[in-house]
């Protein structure tokens, strides 16, 4: 499966994990079907944030409340792995929701993207648009 994603929200993901390190930078990936328009940062709020995320709770019940109202459906989510490759984790794997869902890791200045799909993680194809 291919998910488009902006060329914007690739080099603001870059930027933003440059930025956290040596800590993970985590957020929210935001747009409409397969294709993530808008990334939105958030705190991450995990005890240990340099080999864990956790997405501030608040934020990401709002950003569902906000798509339920009508706003920008949440495409899935991003984080970083400072000093790991751009692929899920052990840890990663423990927390997934299997909710088919789009995961973004970036690591350095690569992004990969993956389905959180029913049988695990299934690397996704990445298309940079304009937007």
């Amino acid at each position: 499966m291919r998910v488009e994603v902006t060329r914007a929200v690739l080099a603001a993901l870059r930027a933003e994990a440059r930025a956290a390190h040596p800590f993970e930078c985590c957020g929210l990936l935001m747009g409409e079907g397969e294709t993530v328009t808008r990334a939105v940062p958030c705190a991450n709020v995990a005890a240990n944030p340099v080999r864990h995320f956790e997405i501030d709770p608040a934020t990401l019940i709002a950003a569902h409340r906000a798509e339920r109202g009508g706003g920008a459906r949440v495409v899935g989510y991003y984080h970083s792995h400072p000093s790991g490759p751009a692929e899920p984790s052990a840890t990663d794997r423990a927390s997934a929701a299997y909710d088919g869902r789009v995961w973004a890791i970036v690591a350095g200045e690569t992004v990969a993207l993956w389905r959180d799909a029913a049988a695990g993680f299934e690397p996704l194809s990445c298309t940079a648009i304009d937007g």
